[in-house]
C-alpha cells in the first residue's frame, strides 16, 4: 500500500490524476464541506474551515487531526507542528497520532524532542520495533547537524520558482529537469495540486554547474495531457526514458467519505532518436492497471536499467528493479534490487554515479526526516551497507534525485532536489561541491540568562544562512558555549532556544571578510516563569490606522507562538500600546482591535484561545516624556508604538 504522506509526490508514487467521480448532491454543512474537501485533496481550502470549526472551547479530535493533517500536507511543517500538539494533549488521542507528531517534529528538525515523543509511543504501545529507525535517525540526526560534512549547498534560483522543480540530469553544457510550468502550458492543472502538470525543461549549466536560462523543452516527450518527468538518456544521447502518467481512463477506483476518485499510475516510455525524430515505445513491463513504473537509472555500461516501481512480488511500498540488457537490444524480466536497499517503505531516484556508486532517496532507513540520500557500491541485486550523506546532503525535508556530474581530487559536484525550509517554492533544484575552503571562518558564542547573567547549558543554538535555510545545529555545551563553522560572503542569523525561557537571536556576516577571522555571540534568553513579567516584542509595526498582521510582523509572532507550543501551561496577555497623537479614545479603540489581531493570528496558527487575553492600553502607558501636547521626535513616538505580553500564569 502507498504511503499517503508522499502522495503530493504526483511523480513518485503513480497517484498521477485525480477524477472526481460522484458526491453527495445536498448543500453540505461546515464541517461536511470541510470533509468534502479534505477527501478531494484541496487542503487548503479544507484548512481555512477546520480553523473556524476548531476555534472552541472545545474542539472535536477529528477536526484538530485533519486540520494538522492539512498543514503536513501542504508541508507548512511548523503550523503542523502547532496543531499536532494540540492533538496529543486530547485524553481520546490515539497512539498513532504521537508517530504523526514525531515526524514533523523531525521535518522541524526538532530532533530532541521527537525522540521524546516517539519513546513514548513505544512505551504506551510496546511497539518499540515500529519506531527504532526513528529514533536511531533522531540521534545520528543531532551528530550530524553539528558537524556537517563540507558539501556547499546552493539554491539554483535561476530556474526555481515558488512551483516544483526536480530531477536533474546532465546533458553536456546543459541540463533536462522536470517542473510544474510557471505561464500556462495546456491550461491544464492537476486536481490534487493545483498546480499545471509536469513537464520537461532545459537549462544552461556553466562550469561551477550555477544554472540559467532554463526554457521548456518542445520535444515530443511533452506534447502529452497528464505529468511528464522526471527524464535520462544514454551516453550518445540518442535514447531518453521519460517517466509519464498514464493518459488513458483505466485506474485504480478509491472511494472515501462517499465520493469516488480515480488515480492514474505513472508508465515508463523509451523514446529513440530517429532521422531526427523521436520514436517512442513503452516499456514492455508497463502494467497501468496494476502498478507504476518510472524513475529510470542506467549503469554506467548502459546493460543493466533501474527503476523504481510498485509491482507485486517488492519488499515495501515502492522498491528498486533493475532489468538486464539482451543479446537482441530487449530489456530482460524485472528483478528486485534486493533487501540490501529496498525496506518496508519507500525507495526511490536512483542515480548511478561516474565510479557506479548508487544513490538513491529512502524513508525506510535511519535518517533526518523525509526521504534521505543513500549511497551504495555493487550492482543488480548485490549492494554494500546503504551509507547516509549526512548533513546538510540531507535535512529534515525530503532530499531525493541526487546526481554527481564532476568528480576528481579537487572536487565533487552535481545536483539534488529538496523541499527543505529556506527553499524559493516547493520542490526546488540545489547544486552541491565539497572543495576544500582555503579560508577559515567560524562563529563562536555563549548562551546566558537574561536576568542573572549565569550560562545556560543544553540550549538549541541554530545557524541559519539566507534567511530561514538551517546550516547546522547544536546543544550548548556546559558553560553555554556553542561553534559553528562558516563559508565566506554569507549573511547569517543564530537564534537560541530553551523550554521556560524566550529565545534570543543574533545576526553576522563574512561578507568583506579576506582572511580567517573567528566571529563571537552572545545569546541573552529571557525567563518565561516570573509571573506578570512582560516583554517587548521587537519590531511588531503596523500600516498607518490599520490592524491586520503584516507579513514582517507575523515572522516575529511565529517566535512566540513557538514559545506557547513549547511551553503548554503558559497564558499570557497581549497587550498593544499607541503613542499619544489622535484622540485618546480612538488611540483605546485601535490598540484594542491591534491586540485582538494578534490574538487571532495565534489562534490560527493553534494556540488555543484561552490561554491568550487581548488587551489594548492605547496611550495610558507611555515609556518616555511623550504625552499630548509634548513636541518629540519620530523615534520618541515610536518607542511608544508597541505590542508586549504578560506572564499571566505558567
Amino acid at each position: 500500500m502507498i504511503n499517503k504522506k508522499y502522495t503530493r509526490y504526483i511523480f513518485l508514487l503513480g497517484l498521477g490524476c485525480t477524477f472526481h467521480a460522484a458526491s453527495a448532491q445536498e448543500q453540505p454543512s461546515l464541517k461536511r464541506r470541510a470533509d468534502q474537501l479534505y477527501t478531494q485533496y484541496k487542503y487548503a481550502d479544507a484548512a481555512s474551515i477546520y480553523l473556524k470549526l476548531v476555534d472552541t472551547k472545545k474542539p472535536k479530535l477529528t477536526d484538530l487531526e485533519r486540520l494538522a493533517d492539512c498543514y503536513q500536507k501542504m508541508n507548512d511543517y511548523e503550523a503542523a507542528e502547532n496543531w499536532y500538539a494540540r492533538v496529543i494533549q486530547d485524553p481520546d488521542s490515539k497512539a498513532e497520532n504521537l508517530i504523526k507528531y514525531g515526524a514533523i517534529l523531525k521535518s522541524n528538525s526538532r530532533y530532541t524532542e521527537a525522540k521524546k515523543v516517539l519513546k513514548s509511543y513505544a512505551d504506551k504501545t510496546g511497539d518499540v520495533k515500529r519506531v527504532t529507525n526513528e529514533i536511531a535517525g533522531c540521534d545520528s540526526a543531532l551528530v550530524w547537524m553539528a558537524k556537517p560534512t563540507a558539501h556547499k549547498i546552493k539554491n539554483e534560483a535561476q530556474v526555481n520558482t515558488v512551483l516544483a522543480e526536480f530531477g536533474v540530469f546532465p546533458n553536456g553544457n546543459k541540463i533536462l529537469y522536470t517542473a510544474e510550468p510557471d505561464q500556462g502550458f495546456l491550461n491544464r492543472k492537476d486536481g490534487r495540486t493545483g498546480n499545471p502538470f509536469l513537464r520537461i525543461y532545459t537549462a544552461d549549466r556553466s562550469a561551477d554547474n550555477s544554472l540559467s536560462a532554463k526554457l521548456i523543452d518542445k520535444s515530443r516527450y511533452n506534447d502529452e495531457n497528464y505529468h511528464v518527468g522526471p527524464i535520462i538518456s544514454n551516453k550518445k544521447g540518442d535514447v531518453l526514458y521519460v517517466t509519464r502518467t498514464y493518459p488513458g481512463p483505466s485506474g485504480e477506483i478509491s472511494k472515501e467519505n462517499k465520493t469516488k476518485f480515480r488515480t492514474n499510475n505513472l508508465e515508463l516510455y523509451i523514446y529513440t532518436a530517429k532521422n531526427g525524430k523521436y520514436e517512442a515505445v513503452p516499456f514492455p513491463y508497463n502494467e497501468v492497471k496494476k502498478y507504476s513504473v518510472g524513475h529510470a537509472a542506467l549503469s554506467q555500461d548502459e546493460k543493466i536499467l533501474y527503476f523504481v516501481s510498485d509491482m507485486p512480488g517488492g519488499l515495501g511500498n515502492t522498491d528498486i528493479w533493475y532489468c538486464e540488457l539482451q543479446s537482441d537490444g530487449s530489456w530482460g524480466k524485472p528483478q528486485n534490487a534486493g533487501p540490501a536497499i529496498n525496506t518496508s517503505q519507500d525507495e526511490m531516484f536512483p542515480n548511478i554515479g561516474a565510479d557506479g556508486t548508487l544513490y538513491y532517496s529512502s524513508n525506510g532507513l535511519p535518517g533526518m526526516g523525509g526521504l534521505d540520500v543513500f549511497s551504495v557500491k555493487g550492482a543488480k541485486s548485490n549492494w554494500s551497507k546503504p551509507v547516509n550523506l549526512r548533513f546538510p546532503v540531507n535535512s529534515p525535508a525530503d532530499d531525493f534525485a541526487f546526481i554527481t556530474n564532476i568528480a576528481n581530487e579537487d572536487a565533487v559536484m552535481g545536483y539534488l532536489s529538496s523541499n527543505r525550509r529556506g527553499g524559493i517554492g516547493n520542490d526546488d533544484i540545489y547544486s552541491f561541491s565539497n572543495i576544500k575552503p582555503k579560508m577559515i571562518l567560524a562563529l563562536k558564542g555563549i548562551t546566558l540568562n537574561k536576568k542573572t547573567g549565569e550560562t545556560i547549558d543544553a540550549a538549541m543554538v541554530t545557524l541559519y544562512a539566507n534567511g530561514r535555510q538551517i546550516v547546522a545545529k547544536q546543544i550548548s555545551s556546559v558553560g553555554g558555549t556553542f561553534f559553528f563553522e562558516l563559508t565566506k560572503g554569507t549573511d547569517y542569523s543564530v537564534i537560541g532556544q530553551k523550554e521556560k525561557f524566550y529565545s534570543d537571536s543574533a545576526t553576522v556576516s563574512t561578507k568583506g571578510l579576506t582572511r580567517s577571522d573567528t566571529l563571537s555571540v552572545t545569546l541573552r534568553l529571557e525567563p518565561l516563569f516570573e509571573i506578570g513579567k512582560t516583554i517587548v516584542l521587537q519590531n511588531i509595526h503596523y500600516d498607518f490606522d490599520k490592524d491586520n498582521i503584516r507579513k514582517d510582523a507575523a515572522k516575529i509572532l511565529d517566535e512566540l507562538v513557538r514559545i506557547m507550543r513549547d511551553n503548554p501551561t503558559l497564558e499570557i496577555e497581549l497587550g498593544s500600546h499607541t503613542d499619544s497623537r489622535g484622540v485618546d479614545i480612538y488611540n483605546l479603540d485601535l490598540s484594542q482591535r491591534r491586540a485582538r489581531s494578534v490574538v487571532n493570528y495565534l489562534v490560527s496558527r493553534g494556540i488555543s484561545r484561552t490561554r491568550l487575553t487581548a488587551k489594548g492600553y492605547g496611550e495610558t502607558q507611555l515609556l518616555n516624556r511623550c504625552e499630548n501636547g509634548v513636541k518629540c521626535s519620530e523615534a520618541e513616538h515610536q518607542a511608544n508604538r508597541r505590542t508586549e505580553f504578560k506572564i499571566v500564569k505558567y
